[in-house]
């Protein structure tokens, strides 16, 4: 008579034998307290070194500029003061460069992705035979170009000059975030999408609307952001290209606003010595009021971005 020999049972593991258990409590040594110890001092003291430059700013801009000037102004600001803040949205212009600057930054912004993200998604494709010749075209364009005098010209000749289009057209794609666009979509999009989707009858513009993009929503908003920094902060293209002040951005304004203030206070040494010095403390008290009206924006908007930030940057940087 045969006997049906019983399944091995394997014996029971306690909690506490397991190496890691989130629903058990760790015991911890003095040496991982030590490090956690070190790390949390040395991110700390990361996060005062970036933060307190800003926050001096801030504090700086409310504050008498004389207690500035002695070093009396460290954490809280002293001497209340916003005579800074008043002369510079007193201007009339720097309504108007606000609203330049928002025009040129959301529709170039929106031109850029536009142009990018379907460039990036066609080089990502290995079916595209040009793609490897055209991305060279495309990258050899980073290292070397015409340079300012050949540009103007060409600005000139294409009807640029003193055109809200020179913030716009010329910058519509940059190679490095199509680059990065382009990694994203061939290491994080999986093909075996895009046969499900030839399948179901889609074509590549479908593919790319209806999958692509609402898969990519982190590297949009990395590449956006990089865009909207970029044009936020570009003074350069209306310093050469623009001389009617009625076009200028933000950036250049608030430096005409500055300089002037500057020149106003050089040409004070003929007056009083109490006249120079209020004008002294006002020109100093406006230079931090510019760099608060000219960043505040951009400190907005990017905590709501991070989290896709991070994520677009570590996905993107996966494949080159």
């Amino acid at each position: 008579m045969s006997t049906v020999a019983s399944p091995a049972v394997a014996p029971k593991v306690s909690s506490d034998q397991i190496p890691w258990n989130k629903h058990t409590h760790q015991k911890r040594t003095v040496s991982d307290w030590i490090v956690d110890i070190v790390i949390a001092l040395l991110v700390i003291a990361i996060v005062a070194v970036v933060v307190y430059p800003l926050w001096f700013i801030i504090v700086a801009s409310f504050s008498d500029q004389t207690l500035v000037s002695n070093g009396e102004v460290t954490i809280w600001p002293k001497g209340f003061n916003v005579a800074g803040y008043e002369r510079v949205f007193w201007d009339t212009r720097i309504w108007t460069g606000y609203r330049n600057t928002i025009l040129y930054t959301v529709v170039g912004t929106a031109l850029n992705l536009v142009v990018t993200l379907p460039a990036a998604f066609a080089l990502a494709r290995i079916e595209f035979k040009p793609r490897r010749v055209i991305l060279f075209l495309f990258t050899f364009t980073m290292y070397f170009a015409g340079g300012i005098v050949p540009n103007y010209l060409l600005y000139k000749d294409l009807g640029l000059l003193d055109n809200w289009l020179v913030f716009i057209l010329p910058g519509a794609v940059s190679v490095w975030n199509l680059i990065i666009a382009r990694s994203f979509f061939e290491s994080s999009i999986p093909e075996e999408l895009h046969d499900a989707a030839q399948i179901d009858g889609l074509s590549y513009f479908g593919y790319f609307m209806k999958i692509v993009i609402p898969l990519s929503s982190a590297i949009i908003a990395v590449i956006g952001l990089y865009y909207f920094v970029g044009h936020w902060n570009d003074y350069f293209t209306g310093l050469i290209y623009i001389r009617e002040s009625g076009l200028q951005p933000l950036q250049n304004v608030l430096r005409d606003i500055l300089l002037a203030n500057q020149t106003n206070q050089l040409g004070s040494g003929a007056g009083s010595g109490q006249d120079a010095i209020m004008k002294q403390q006002i020109a100093d008290q406006i230079k931090y009021g510019v760099i608060i009206v000219s960043t505040l924006p951009l400190l907005v908007i990017y905590p709501f971005l991070q989290k896709y930030f991070n994520k677009g940057v570590m996905i993107g940087a996966v494949k080159g």
